[in-house]
């Protein structure tokens, strides 16, 4: 299995999820970089939100944007207007891309839905040139989104499947301290750094 993730609707994502994405991006730019001339790949890149944050470099080559999902890419393809960037459905655990093809490869929110999160690492890996980036950032099921765990702890408390789901959202891949910076090093990448990028969730109500 691929992908833990199914989407039906992108609207509905975008109303959950993609206000926020779209606020993240900003600052793992800011995390992994980036350099005029560059050829970059995002990985599960869903609706959108980072593929279209690193469209306003007007330095960057060229984005390829990959997503499991054909629902994502459909509204992603619908929204883009930038020549440089090409959307395609594909697989975070088997890119279909040459090796060294990118100056950077991203990933932004994808790797906890995917199984085998370290294959896809390894993918990045690949595809992305000696001395290149290979970035990815997740939500912090495990000891982040306080809001999220008073739900979930509370459906817990009341019930057995309620108690299967929080065993299920605090331990996707990638949850565990420094689970992905291990992940990252065992599949041959050097000089890996790992932080936390904060925003901060304000709701009407």
């Amino acid at each position: 299995m691929t992908s833990s993730f199914t989407v039906h609707q992108a609207s509905g994502y975008e109303q959950l999820m993609g206000r926020w994405s779209r606020r993240l991006a900003p600052k793992f730019i800011d995390f992994a970089g980036l350099a005029a001339g560059e050829k970059i790949l995002d990985v599960g890149c869903g609706t959108g939100s980072l593929t279209f944050e690193l469209a306003k470099s007007a330095g960057v080559a060229e984005i390829q944007a990959i997503d499991f999902s054909p629902v994502f890419i459909e509204a992603a393809k619908a929204r883009n207007t930038d020549p440089r960037t090409t959307f395609s459905q594909a697989d975070a655990t088997a890119l279909p891309f040459a090796d060294d093809a990118f100056d950077r490869a991203l990933a932004l929110l994808v790797l906890h839905f995917v199984p085998e999160a370290g294959k896809a690492v390894a993918e990045m890996r690949r595809v992305t040139r000696p001395g290149g980036v290979v970035a990815a950032v997740v939500w912090d099921h495990l000891g982040g989104m306080p809001g999220m765990r008073m739900m979930i702890d509370t459906v817990a408390a009341l019930s057995e499947s309620g108690r299967q789901m929080r065993s299920r959202y605090c331990f996707q891949p990638m949850m565990q301290p420094g689970e992905m910076k291990r992940t990252f090093v065992e599949q041959g990448l050097a000089d890996v750094t790992e932080t936390e990028l904060m925003i901060r969730i304000v709701h009407a109500d």
